[in-house]
């Protein structure tokens, strides 16, 4: 496994642990954002910003098969948060870069699939 970016990258051993971290969610949105909008920039060739919203992110989750790994009553929101929270966690422990994540949404023209793309990853490299 590639060396942590952070050092106060928390260490999770479950996916469910990662799902949960509000805290890495938080973080998990900005990055989300901001990978998304670069993708989006290259692809349109001129500078934008995006915000993805939680019906995406959550029917991308639910797309890989993650959904199981969280609580059954929760909304889209809350489901949303727990996709950013593994995207970030994954690039927090080394495993994806920024230019992989970019590199991972910038084919598609759907954004579900794209970020199921970037999940299925971020799942597949964290080895959870």
């Amino acid at each position: 496994m590639a060396e942590k970016l952070l050092s106060f990258a928390p260490r999770h051993m479950s996916l469910e642990s990662i799902f949960n971290d509000h805290k890495l969610a938080s973080l998990g949105d900005a990055y989300v954002n901001f990978v998304y909008s670069l993708a989006l920039s290259k692809k349109r060739g001129e500078p934008m910003g995006t915000k993805v919203s939680s019906r995406i992110l959550s029917q991308a989750l639910k797309k890989v098969s993650l959904r199981e790994f969280l609580p059954q009553r929760m909304d889209r929101h809350m489901i949303g948060d727990a996709a950013e929270a593994l995207v970030v966690y994954a690039w927090m422990q080394g495993v994806i870069t920024i230019k992989e994540s970019v590199t991972v949404l910038l084919p598609s023209d759907n954004a579900v699939e794209a970020f199921a793309r970037l999940l299925l990853l971020a799942k597949e490299r964290l080895n959870l």
